[in-house]
């Protein structure tokens, strides 16, 4: 499989040239990274031409001081060695100044392959474009994404919440999204209803769990 993914990398980067923006083979997956304004157009090609007909999945990320901050708990205040690595992101990356990027997977059923897309969202809010006319199961993922995460797909016939309540304030997956939230709800038997309130449970922040893969364990 190695040697298949190779070529299709190899294919990738002749096709697309300076239209990718990085590309990579690592853990035996092939990712390729374009900018937003290109990603329709990539992502068309990879369906039409390479055979990525189906799209399985799509998924915010935030990369809000990612490489840079400490993991302040109440165990500890120094927590490099349990996360990733020290360098800052954007140090690595100064040509990728977004916060916000969103990672399609895509599956060729004839080649039984797989491809992740990356595009960083671009503005404020940020913003990339719908793929919805490409593969219509976009709609949800693009939905999720927005809920999650409050990036917006530009051309979304129908953009709004899919997983939090209707009055719900904020978007949970981002780095800076309180843990425990920014209010509670509960039923009120003597309103009758349900009655939103502010948080009243005290946030704690332990210690993750992380697995290494170092000399100890094998």
């Amino acid at each position: 499989m190695s040697k298949k993914n190779q070529a299709l990398l190899n294919a990738l980067q002749e096709h697309f040239n300076t239209r990718l923006i990085s590309s990579t083979l690592a853990l035996n997956e092939v990712t390729i990274e374009v900018a937003a304004k290109d990603l329709v157009s990539v992502c068309q090609t990879l369906r039409d031409e390479f055979g990525f007909s189906q799209l399985m999945d799509v998924c915010g990320l935030d990369y809000l001081e990612y490489g840079q901050a400490d993991w302040e708990t109440d165990k500890t205040s120094a927590g490099f060695s349990r996360g990733v690595s020290k360098a800052a992101y954007h140090d690595v990356h100064p040509e990728r100044p977004a916060r916000f990027a969103v990672v399609y997977h895509l599956l060729s059923l004839q080649e039984n392959q797989r491809l992740r897309v990356r595009a960083f969202a671009e503005g404020e809010p940020p913003c990339v474009p719908s793929l919805i006319d490409l593969w219509t199961c976009a709609n949800w993922y693009e939905r999720e994404a927005f809920d999650l995460y409050g990036i917006l797909f530009d051309g979304h016939p129908d953009l709004r919440r899919l997983l939090t309540d209707y009055g719900f304030i904020g978007h949970p997956f981002r780095k800076d999204f309180p843990i425990s939230g920014h209010v509670e709800m509960r039923y009120d038997p003597e309103k009758g209803r349900v009655v939103y309130e502010p948080v009243s449970i005290e946030p704690r922040v332990l210690v993750p769990r992380v697995i290494r893969h170092d000399n100890r364990y094998q």
